[in-house]
């Protein structure tokens, strides 16, 4: 590892955040560069906090776009506030009256209305929404596109030109470039496949559930309050659950939310009661947690609820149903 990625390594761990060489490599690359990240993984991997800890360790504002279906460029880029608009009309009424006094027809008035349009269509009346915030923003910031596959195809071709060239066209006053190229991360969870020409203006960092050792670091820094033999149960039986065939796996996030959980309720082992009246914070579907219980009380029945290891629950009698979902 090159010095430059280290120090990057060191700021992200500064903000709790636990850094691949790939990913402070990826970072690195960025920055240098300047060009965006996209990150794609299952949801709660840590891709969204990834912007979030590199903006808080280089003190830049954080702007974020939160993508959904219908997200068009009134909402990313900019509207302009036609209630101003009317309000300033409104007040200028006898100016307007003074412009148009000696006009003989509509025509010419029409006319010499358009000519003082400028007025009511310039960066006085513009909302900049995110998009165009991180383009005109006086200092360097992160920019974070969340969820890019869930808007719509046409508004990724909109975002093609912001990527590429940091610039933007607003028809009534030209292209606006950007101050200061911000650092742009885009995530996706992989619920459409994304364009080519997006991808190619971008650096890839895929992210994955991270195995035992590192996810248990995770919750040792995160919450350390958590007794050390509980926190490497916990990790473990997430593992296990994941390799269940559930509608959705636990997070990374759903992991720190249940190992506070087990702080909370003062947890010493984890056993098969604590698990069941807990598993709500690690599942969020009942088909899942049918199936976890399912596994649970398998587990039961073979013998092994009543020979509990030093621990309480071993969760490694769940691998052996593995395949219980599936039935």
């Amino acid at each position: 590892m090159s010095e430059a990625t280290a120090k990057i390594k060191e700021q992200l761990a500064a903000q709790q955040y636990i850094a691949s060489d790939e990913i402070t490599t990826v970072v690195y690359l960025a920055e240098q560069l300047g060009k965006p990240i996209l990150s794609e993984g299952p949801a709660g991997v840590g891709k969204t906090e990834l912007s979030k800890a590199w903006a808080a360790a280089t003190n830049r504002r954080l702007i974020r776009l939160q993508c959904y279906e219908g997200l068009d460029e009134t909402k990313a880029l900019y509207e302009w506030e036609y209630a101003k608009q009317m309000l300033y009309t409104q007040l200028l009424r006898d100016k307007l009256q003074d412009v148009i006094g000696s006009v003989s027809s509509l025509r010419e008035a029409a006319d010499r209305i358009a000519a003082e349009e400028e007025v009511f269509f310039s960066e006085r009346f513009l909302l900049p929404r995110p998009l165009l915030q991180a383009l005109t923003s006086p200092e360097p910031v992160v920019l974070l596109i969340d969820e890019i596959d869930r808007a719509d195809v046409e508004f990724e071709a909109f975002l093609l030109e912001v990527l590429s060239d940091f610039q933007v066209s607003v028809p009534e006053l030209g292209t606006i470039q950007a101050k200061h190229h911000p650092t742009v991360f885009l995530t996706s969870n992989n619920t459409r496949e994304l364009s080519e020409a997006l991808k190619r203006r971008c650096l890839y960092l895929f992210l994955d559930y991270p195995d035992v050792e590192a996810e248990l670091s995770i919750v040792r820094l995160k919450v350390p309050d958590l007794a050390p033999q509980l926190a490497r149960q916990a990790v473990e039986l997430v593992h296990q659950l994941r390799g269940l065939d559930l509608k959705k796996s636990p997070s990374i996030s759903e992991t720190l939310d249940w190992a506070r959980a087990l702080v909370q309720l003062n947890a010493k082992n984890l056993d098969e009661k604590t698990v069941e009246t807990t598993m709500t914070v690690l599942l969020k579907h009942e088909t899942d947690i049918i199936r976890a219980k399912r596994a649970l009380s398998r587990r039961g029945a073979n013998g092994g609820a009543s020979k509990p290891g030093p621990g309480g629950f071993d969760p490694d009698d769940f691998g052996n149903y593995r395949m219980l979902g599936r039935k």
